[in-house]
């Protein structure tokens, strides 16, 4: 993983992002200009169709937008640093639907993670047994998705996000699929993630709650940055 540390600035900046599609007829944002800092635990939220997740993607390298630039470390996505090198060593994506391989056990869905580090598969399989155990997971590791819960599916997609020991954390309505008691753990432990790592958080959600407890909350609707 590449250090951002010394690095001056924002770690993550966005400059005028505009995001469309069916031919321009639909504008998913509209002029995004944002700063996040290193270490920053940053909530984003605002309506269904506000623009939330296409900026999360764009911030993470998973879109590229229609005009404007993301930078990383001062450095423009998709021009001086390498979208597929960003995503597989520096950002750790948790998503609301899991995305975890059914045909894989536990502890092979977070070595997935590990496949574009080229590590020896005896250190992918340690590392991914160590990040299940932190988890509360050890006992669970050798299950498919289909025999675990729906927040032991969270904390394996979890897992999977630390597993290429990422600078930025994207989370994507995280709690989405869990009831509040679920919800509350999973918060939980992305909060410790943080604190313990000094990572970078961005966690996209529609729940006030969630929203409101992080340190800085950006509302978003139409595409816009409201607050």
């Amino acid at each position: 993983m590449s250090s951002p540390l010394g690095a001056s600035g924002p770690i993550l900046e966005a400059r005028g992002l505009v995001k469309s599609y069916d031919e321009g007829r639909v504008e998913a944002l509209r002029g995004v200009d944002l700063k996040i800092d290193a270490g920053e635990y940053v909530a984003i939220s605002g309506p269904s169709g506000s623009g939330k997740s296409t900026l999360l993607h764009l911030l993470g390298g998973l879109d590229t937008a229609t005009q404007g630039q993301v930078l990383f470390n001062g450095s423009e996505l998709g021009k001086a640093v390498d979208l597929d090198t960003y995503r597989s060593h520096q950002v750790g994506f948790v998503f609301q639907a899991f995305y975890l391989l059914p045909t894989l056990r536990a502890a092979e869905n977070v070595q997935v993670a590990m496949l574009a580090l080229h590590e020896k598969a005896n250190h992918r399989a340690e590392r991914a047994a160590a990040l299940l155990e932190e988890m509360g997971l050890g006992a669970r590791m050798n299950h498919f998705p289909n025999q675990l819960s729906a927040g032991e599916r969270q904390r394996v997609a979890i897992a999977r996000a630390l597993a290429n020991d990422p600078t930025l954390l994207l989370a994507d309505e995280p709690t989405g699929n869990l009831d509040s008691v679920n919800s509350a753990h999973i918060m939980d432990i992305l909060r410790g993630i943080r604190e313990q790592r000094g990572m970078t958080m961005i966690v996209v959600t529609h729940e006030n709650d969630i929203a409101d407890a992080a340190p800085r909350h950006i509302r978003i609707r139409d595409g816009r940055i409201e607050s």
